[in-house]
């Protein structure tokens, strides 16, 4: 094995790519013969790859000098476009209600607030009075902690929350007493990613939490969860293990219990696989809240299923069984199984459900009328059905065609829903819907002013991939650049983003991002790609495993239609994403470098060989298959963008941004193919550089909003840079 000197560097006429520690590594996996030529590269504590890192962030350092000259005078100036951001969120933000009794509470973020907070509102002597419950800025003046999720309790006399440090996404969890916001319980730790569900009364509730570290080997102790039952004000290792023990490591566990108090619901999936085991428990039978007798709802099934206990007791069940784009049925919570199952609302043979509420006129056992959330072809609809029967009987109107967030009731019942409602144009605001009269009236907008915005032209179009299957993606341009017809006047600098996986949809949305780059003059495409959860869970799975190909040859058939239908050209169009979109740039960036002008590729998975190593990626294999099994290492070999590297390709210029706090994809991914890609692209760096910008005391999720407003902006200076809208706006 040899090392090249760290200090070497391949020279440029304005840059130069400091040299990575390399090795001549080859193993024969399976009888493939893998290179990792940049192995030393996944240790952050190695001296030398220290060394290399920060002679990265040196060399980002030298290349934003010379953009911050070339952006002097435009939009895109640093302060510029800062404030522009900023402007563009001050609107902030407000949340849908979580009602208890009289009391309501609702996440709220002012325009210049760096953290969201939890409020309470409450009726008072003088009228409704609102309480700041929890600001993370309160509890870390510095901005490094973030709220991960908060519950209050059945009554709304107690709030448990889950806040992490730095962006571990370690949540440590607490109990405050509402009325005097005092703490009672807490610190909990490895809580992460735990449901609370509180018991009647306020004084104890089931959640998830890994077992005592001591009790793990070292490389498992991410994962072994079990649901527990704790008592307010009690040590919490004195918790009762209630359920987990025999499950996959992997596993992630929902937790619920109803209203009433008398059952209590676990869900089980194995990582972040497609597919749901459900079990029901009666509290008031022999065994109790702390050895509670469970009984199968849906067991084995190669199914998601989600399922509680409604106000009027019976159990509802949301499943895409029989029905990809789902269904709801609904049984008795005493024959819980699918073979009592009778369908309320049968598959749409278009829109995928999403939400469901029930409203009444009062009593609670006897609802009025069954409300629909729909996805379309990524555009939300409500739909209103009888209750007994799903038969349709009307529709919400809604403000436009943009995304609904929850149907939120309260819990006692009563004829209201409420609704969070965005579009790519329109900041989130929440709605309110009258069953009693239909009308749809505006509840609460965010405390800030909104933003003054240009008119903007946004059309859904359709385009068909490789194997005939039709694709749609959002195209948002300014509307003086496009004709009547909605076709454009002339090529533009373009950014193209996508995701594709993990049944994630990309719905209208309000994006300060998105809008700052086309109010500039530039053309935003947001793709609704196979494997993700826009068409329902046959199109998640015509993206995932060994047809992940899928995707990215969408994301390509998107871009060409693009420079065909003359919206832009490769040498102005950028591709763009984060996470498992990062996956999916660096597949562009490696399979179809003609395509591109930049790539902005965040928080990236990179190496498919080893990316169960590290992270939580072996909860992801599932979506992406396992590099231990023959079979499955071939389709990720045929796709991983760290081992597509050719040697003398010319690569576009890409810009990789990585989080050092990071623990669910861990930076070595974006290292090892930044280096890769330093050394094997044949593109002047003055012209198509290739940059890693690095960024501590954050991580993979929420941030502080001066963390996201800072990333945006060299974010979209890069790209304005490298597709020529930089130069079209200088004066």
């Amino acid at each position: 094995m040899t090392t090249e000197p760290h200090d070497a560097t391949r020279t440029s006429t304005a840059l130069a790519y400091p040299v990575a520690p390399r090795a001549d590594l080859v193993e024969d996996l399976h009888g493939h013969r893998v290179t990792d030529a940049y192995r030393t590269l996944e240790d952050a504590d190695d001296d030398r790859t220290q060394r290399w890192s920060r002679a990265q962030d040196d060399l980002y350092t030298a290349y934003r000098a010379g953009l911050a000259q070339r952006a002097q005078g435009t939009p895109f100036a640093g302060d510029a476009l800062q404030a522009r951001l900023r402007t563009l969120l001050g609107a902030g933000f407000v949340g849908a209600p979580a009602w208890r009794g009289d009391r309501r509470f609702f996440s709220r973020r002012a325009g210049g607030q760096e953290h969201a907070v939890v409020v309470v509102a409450e009726p008072g002597e003088h009228g409704t009075t609102e309480r700041v419950l929890i600001d993370p800025l309160v509890l870390d003046p510095a901005g490094t902690t973030t709220l991960d999720a908060w519950q209050p309790s059945k009554e709304g006399t107690r709030l448990a929350y889950q806040v992490s440090h730095g962006g571990t996404e370690e949540s440590v969890l607490h109990v405050l007493d509402v009325a005097t916001g005092e703490l009672v319980d807490g610190p909990v730790d490895r809580a992460r990613y735990s449901p609370v569900a509180w018991l009647p009364g306020g004084d104890a509730f089931y959640y998830v939490r890994r077992l005592a570290p001591d009790l793990l080997p070292a490389d498992e102790r991410q994962y072994h969860r079990r649901v527990w039952l704790h008592r307010v004000g009690t040590p919490a290792d004195q918790d009762v293990e209630v359920f987990g023990a025999g499950q996959p490591m992997t596993t992630y566990y929902g937790v619920q219990v109803s209203r009433d108090g008398r059952w209590l619901v676990v869900s089980a999936a194995a990582g972040t696989a497609p597919r749901t085991d459900v079990w029901i428990a009666d509290l008031t039978a022999p065994g109790g809240l702390e050895a509670p007798a469970f009984v199968e709802v849906a067991v084995g099934l190669d199914a998601e299923v989600g399922v509680w206990v409604g106000r009027d007791g019976r159990l509802y069940v949301h499943t895409d069984l029989d029905a990809p784009r789902g269904r709801l049925a609904v049984t008795d919570p005493t024959t819980p199984g699918v073979a009592h199952w009778r369908t309320l609302l049968p598959q749409d043979d278009e829109a995928v459900l999403e939400d469901v509420a029930f409203v009444d006129a009062g009593d609670a056992t006897s609802p009025t009328a069954l409300l629909a959330g729909w996805r379309r072809h990524s555009v939300s609809e409500v739909t209103v059905h009888h209750p007994r029967t799903g038969a349709r009987t009307g529709e919400v109107p809604l403000p436009g065609l943009g995304s609904v967030s929850g149907l939120v009731t309260r819990p006692e019942g009563g004829p209201d829903v409420w609704f969070s409602y965005t579009d790519h144009v329109t900041v989130p605001h929440v709605h309110r819907y009258d069953a009693r009269t239909g009308e749809v009236t505006l509840w609460a907008s965010p405390p800030g002013a909104l933003p003054d915005l240009p008119a903007v032209r946004t059309q859904q179009v359709e385009v068909t991939s490789p194997d005939g299957t039709t694709v749609r993606a959002f195209v948002l341009a300014r509307s003086d650049l496009v004709d009547a017809d909605g076709r454009p006047l002339a090529p533009a600098p373009t950014v193209l983003y996508g995701y594709g996986g993990f049944q994630v949809s990309l719905d209208p949305a309000f994006s300060a991002t998105t809008l700052a780059w086309v109010e500039a003059g530039g053309v935003y495409v947001v793709a609704n790609l196979r494997g993700g959860g826009e068409e329902g869970e046959e199109w998640h799975r015509a993206g995932m495993r060994g047809a992940k190909q899928n995707v990215f040859d969408d994301f390509f058939a998107v871009a060409e239609h693009l420079v065909a239908a003359g919206w832009t050209t490769p040498d102005r169009l950028a591709c763009w994403g984060g996470s498992n979109g990062g996956l999916l740039v660096g597949a562009a960036v490696t399979q179809r470098p003609d395509l591109w002008a930049a790539a902005v590729c965040s928080a990236p998975l990179l190496d498919m060989v080893r990316y169960q190593r590290f992270g939580l990626g072996v909860t992801w294999t599932e979506e992406y298959g396992d590099a231990d099994d023959p079979e499955q290492l071939g389709w990720l070999l045929g796709y991983s963008p760290y081992h597509r590297v050719v040697a003398g390709t010319a690569y576009p210029a890409v810009l990789f941004t990585v989080f050092e706090g990071d623990s669910r994809v861990d930076p070595l991914h974006a290292r090892k193919l930044a280096a890769a890609l330093q050394e094997a692209s044949s593109s002047d760096p003055a012209e198509r550089p290739v940059l890693l910008r690095r960024e501590l005391g954050v991580g993979h999720g929420a941030r502080a909003l001066s963390r996201t407003v800072g990333l945006s902006v060299e974010q979209l200076q890069f790209v304005a840079d490298r597709t020529g809208l930089l130069a079209a706006v200088t004066p």
